[in-house]
C-alpha cells in the first residue's frame, strides 16, 4: 500500500481510503488527485507531499 504524507503536519492520505469527504472517492490513485488539492489540515499544496510505502 502506498500513502502520501504532508512534510508539513504529517497528514496522511491513503489511496485506498480516498476522501470521500472532499470528493475524492475511495481507490483513486494519487496522480489522478487534483492538482490544485491541498491538506486538509495545513492547506499546504499537493507538491509537499512525500510517498510513503508501508
Amino acid at each position: 500500500m502506498t500513502i502520501w504524507q504532508c512534510r508539513i503536519c504529517g497528514f496522511v492520505y491513503e489511496e485506498a481510503l480516498g476522501m470521500p469527504e472532499h470528493g475524492i472517492a475511495p481507490g483513486t490513485p494519487w496522480g489522478a488527485v487534483p492538482p490544485e488539492w491541498s491538506c486538509p489540515d495545513c492547506g499546504m499544496a499537493k507538491a509537499d507531499f512525500d510517498m510513503v510505502a508501508v
